[in-house]
């Protein structure tokens, strides 16, 4: 399972629009999942834990996959995350908290799913 990621960030002073939204720092985080059905059980496992700063902005959607993806499979099966935070330091410490999260939903789609996630050693 790969993620992308994709940053927006804008050195200090270089863009005044830069400074008219006080959420200026972004990241998109793109997870695909085997099937739509994961990708929705993973959406509505992480949703429902609300960001704790004021700071920092998220949102969740679950989207299909994108025109390069390799695994041929129709549907909305990429889980799509959308960071929006005050400063890249917010922005940091919510995303790490959210990839402690979203490891700890793979693990328990692995150990408990019976098509979660096929891994090399385990049998198909």
């Amino acid at each position: 399972m790969s993620t992308a990621l994709t940053y927006e960030f804008t050195p200090d002073g270089t863009n005044k629009e830069y400074y008219n939204d006080p959420f200026h720092c972004a990241m998109t985080i793109d997870v695909p999942f085997p099937t739509p059905r994961l990708a929705s059980v993973a959406l509505k496992a992480l949703q429902v834990d609300k960001e704790l700063s004021p700071l920092v902005k998220r949102s969740f959607s679950v989207a299909p996959p994108s025109e390069g993806a390799t695994n041929g499979k129709a549907g909305e099966n990429v889980l799509r995350i959308v960071y929006k935070a005050t400063t890249t330091r917010m922005l940091r410490v919510a995303v790490n908290s959210f990839m402690d999260s979203l490891n700890l939903v793979l693990e328990v789609m692995q150990e408990l799913d019976t098509d979660a996630l096929v891994t090399d050693d385990a049998p198909a």
